[in-house]
């Protein structure tokens, strides 16, 4: 299973794959196989989940089962180190264990199911500081309406507790002072960066990261001298500190956090944190379900996993009532400015990993020969790169596409440039990351399409540019729309998620006055939408204090707003994926001023394959004194093509009737006495047109004009669920290449699937000499269970059972950081730890698809290894 080493640059995990080194005996040499990279074996770290839901238990039985489980795990010789115990929201553990270990504790009675601990980075956010300007929060703030809830309608979240479990928080900002009713910090400062993965825990939840002092910010941060306001501005914090000032943290000091916000009495938790390509089930997830069922509403940023594909939501957001909430841009930005020698200013973005420009410095513009604002490829290396000087004492100007911002600004670094205007291929901005190694050492900005076609046409005249310290404030060009990182859903079980959407791109909030001076930056990400429904979720428990968490979620959905899908060539007329923005942008003031609800909140139809037309109930219910009267009609959204890494936009629609009425070619009325209810008989069939294998999805639109309008959003897979491939093939170096494969470490070998040996692989069964199966996986999987063979082919014993695993974010493997792969390995011991003597085997892997039937045959995916030998000497 996986070793779980976080990428930096994604929300995504990473694998490392088996051991390297050599050892003193000697074996036989393998003659056929590839030739792998090179991979580094690091400590694994697993959740052991019990039988038993522990909020149905008594603290008592939860004890008593754990301890039935120590005692079978020694008596069955099992080596482990126990980390941490749960027993209030979790029933099990966190263990270090060798994979093989963790293959027996998988087995043992009591044992519900082993996951690995994922090593969880910080979320990349996009960064951009802007000390010197006012730090307005209105135009996002208002986006969701809650300016007019905290100026007309008085709330501001006073009495609310809101949890925030992130870097920590700036308690010296101004923003929070005296605010910060409870926290601790679970891993101290150094956890996480240099290879520091020992907690050394303590009160003083204080952020040295920034993350967490942004996501309070936006939830509910106050500062009248900077004229700053969040969303609920009279909340009170709980400060749950779960990374050191760098670094990553891990899935089982995540639920220590939530169990302890839990205990601590806090009414909301928002996590802008979590890990991509998971299932419901997760341990994460599981919890945040269970803080939800105990009465406290979740918050979780849906993830910025955009570019890689579908089914890319993870955990914890995944959970059941959880608000899973994706990322809207915000309708103004502020950027920072040159000014041009025509006397006209440019708004930029700086990028991550270059210096900030010097005020006053002026550089003369460049570009590559024949580069057009058209061109795909510019700067990069693939293109021929720029040629050796000629970009000496001048700023290149690179337009985006084809190769990384980085590769752009080295090559044109290594030319002689001073400097890197880069500028986009499409509508809006960008804040790009040109961190890599060797250092870029030059300026490098960021401008929108249109200022680069400008400044294009400028080179033949002579253009230069100054860094004039100023600043722009100007009309986003993506407003209002689903930001280009959110994730796509569904989860794997075809569960509708995300859930919501809120701003997330370009949120100007506070920041630690020890990282920035100023103590405000811009930042974009899910991370800066989450926290915008839990300052949301604030408002409403002020308004509605009795409101139940699992409640807060329907009344947010039913009266979202849609947003509609911005193309390449701007915003179309098409309601954006059901897939990426839920139920749309949360509207403080429908939810607020709602009477009628609509349940259930959204309508997850499963897989046509068996039942093509799916049939629901969903019921209004009116609260309020006054009739009320909806126009109900069908609202399509564009369906989800294309494959799970290269999704693509489909305008095939699915058709609606309500209570036998076709709301797509006419609408219906409906009638919602006062306190009373109404059930709407909603049909819905999946779209002919529509590829195999598409998501499907729209809206069961209810127009009101005397109370708040309601939407349930329904989605749906076109098609054989269970046809998807989960074993899937690996690209290396430009080679694709059969997967699983049988991995031997010790030679630095792989035989991919089918392949002939010539001379069959041995191994000494000596920790660097153990078999190991490399499993691409590109969907995720309800359960793989790892099996031994004999020589001919029969069944020895099973190995190990895993439930319920994440798909791979990729199917490229570029460095020991690419999540490309799993790692299924063997140590060459039985059941109760005896060596298995000598002699030839086989491994074998049986992957159920999800939501498969394993008496189906087809719903089963099996790969057998190559035989190889056991010699021990």
């Amino acid at each position: 299973m996986k070793n779980t080493v976080k990428s930096l640059s994604l929300l995504s995990l990473a694998l490392v794959l088996g051991a390297c080194g050599n050892s003193s005996t000697v074996s036989t040499p393998v003659t056929s196989g590839v030739k792998a990279p090179q991979f580094t074996a690091v400590p694994g770290k697993w959740f052991v989940e019990l039988e038993g839901d522990p909020t149905a238990l008594s603290v008592q039985s939860v004890g008593a089962q754990q301890a039935v489980f120590r005692a079978q795990a020694a008596a069955s010789g099992i080596r482990y180190q126990e980390v941490m115990s749960f027993d209030t929201l979790f029933n099990g553990f966190s263990v270090q264990a060798e994979e093989a270990e963790v293959n027996r504790l998988s087995l043992l009675p009591g044992v519900r199911a082993v996951y690995p601990v994922e090593q969880v980075e910080r979320p990349v956010v996009q960064r951009d500081l802007l000390s010197s300007l006012n730090p307005d929060m209105m135009t996002a703030v208002s986006m969701t309406g809650a300016d007019i809830a905290q100026n007309e309608l008085g709330l501001t979240g006073k009495g609310v507790k809101v949890a925030v479990m992130d870097t920590g928080i700036d308690l010296e900002h101004p923003a929070f002072k005296n605010r910060v009713v409870a926290g601790y910090d679970f891993v101290g400062d150094a956890f996480g960066t240099g290879g520091n993965f020992t907690p050394k825990p303590d009160d003083n939840p204080d952020d040295c990261g920034g993350h967490g002092t942004h996501v309070a910010g936006i939830v509910g941060g106050a500062d009248a001298a900077a004229k700053f306001k969040g969303v609920a501005p009279d909340v009170t914090f709980g400060a749950y500190k779960v990374f050191g000032c760098d670094g990553s943290t891990s899935s089982d000091i995540m639920i220590a956090a939530m169990e302890r916000a839990y205990k601590d009495g806090m009414q909301i938790l928002n996590m802008s944190i979590g890990a991509s390509y998971q299932w419901p089930e997760y341990p994460s997830a599981k919890v945040a379900s269970r803080l939800v069922k105990q009465g406290m509403v979740v918050t979780v940023s849906a993830g910025n996993s955009g570019t890689s594909g579908q089914w890319a939501t993870g955990a914890p957001s995944l959970g059941e009532n959880v608000i899973a909430t994706a990322s809207v841009d915000n309708t103004r930005i502020d950027l920072s400015s040159f000014t041009l020698s025509d006397g006209s200013k440019v708004g930029f973005y700086a990028a991550t990993g270059s210096p900030v420009p010097t005020k006053g410095t002026t550089f003369q513009v460049t570009k590559k020969p024949g580069s057009t604002p058209t061109t795909t490829n510019d700067g990069c290396t693939a293109s021929g790169g720029f040629a050796a000087g000629s970009l000496t004492g001048k700023a290149a100007l690179i337009r985006r596409g084809s190769c990384t911002f980085y590769e752009k600004a080295k090559n044109a670094q290594d030319a002689g440039a001073t400097a890197v205007i880069l500028y986009n291929n499409v509508a809006g901005y960008i804040n790009p990351t040109v961190t890599g190694t060797p250092a870029i050492t030059i300026p490098v900005v960021s401008i929108s399409a249109a200022d680069g076609a400008k400044i294009d046409g400028l080179i033949a005249t002579g253009a230069s540019f100054t860094f004039d310290g100023g600043t722009l404030s100007i009309e986003n060009p993506t407003s209002s729309t689903l930001s280009s990182f959110t994730s796509y859903g569904m989860s794997p079980d075809l569960e509708l998620k995300p859930d919501l959407a809120a701003p997330g791109g370009s949120i100007k909030s506070a920041y630690p006055l020890t990282v920035e001076p100023g103590g405000y930056a811009v930042l974009s990400g899910t991370s800066m939408a989450a926290p915008h429904a839990a300052g949301v979720a604030a408002l409403m428990l002020q308004a509605y204090p009795t409101m139940k968490a699992k409640d807060m979620r329907a009344r947010l959905m039913n009266t979202a707003s849609l947003r509609k899908f911005r193309g390449a060539n701007g915003v179309t007329t098409f309601n954006d994926y059901v897939q990426r923005q839920g139920a749309g942008m949360i509207d403080v003031i429908a939810a607020h001023n709602a009477t009628v609800s609509a349940t259930p909140s959204k309508l997850s139809l499963g897989e046509s394959d068996t039942f093509a037309t799916r049939s629901k109930v969903v019921v209004l219910k009116n609260t309020g004194a006054t009739r009320e009267v909806f126009t109900v009609k069908h609202a399509p959204a564009l369906a989800v093509a294309g494959t799970t890494l290269a999704p693509a936009a489909s305008t095939a629609a699915a058709r609606m009737t309500v209570n036998g009425t076709d709301v797509d070619a006419g609408s219906l009325m409906i009638e919602v006495a006062p306190f009373s209810e109404v059930e709407l008989n909603v049909t819905v069939t999946p779209p002919a047109s529509a590829p195999d294998k598409a998501q499907y999805g729209g809206y069961l639109s209810l127009q009101s004009k005397t109370t708040s309008s309601l939407v349930v959003p329904y989605s749906g897979f076109k098609g054989d669920y269970q046809s998807i491939e989960v074993l899937g093939r690996v690209n290396i170096g430009g080679a694709s290449y059969d997967f699983p494969a049988l991995y031997d470490a010790k030679e630095g070998v792989f035989f991919e699937e089918n392949e002939a040996v010539t001379t069959l692989p041995d191994f000494t069964m000596a920790a660097d000499d153990q078999p190991s199966v490399l499993a691409q996986l590109s969907h995720q999987a309800q359960r793989i269970t790892l099996e031994l063979l004999d020589g001919n082919g029969n069944v020895i014993e099973q190995l190990g059972n895993y439930p319920y695993v994440g798909r791979n974010a990729t199917n490229v493997y570029v460095d020991s950081t690419s999540d490309a792969w799993d790692a299924f390995g063997w140590d060459g011991k039985l059941k109760g730890g005896s060596n298995a003597p000598n002699g030839t085997y086989q491994l074998r892997l049986k992957v159920l698809k999800a939501l498969g039937d394993e008496s189906n045959p087809k719903h089963t995916e099996t790969y057998t290894s190559q035989k190889f030998t056991v010699k021990r000497p």
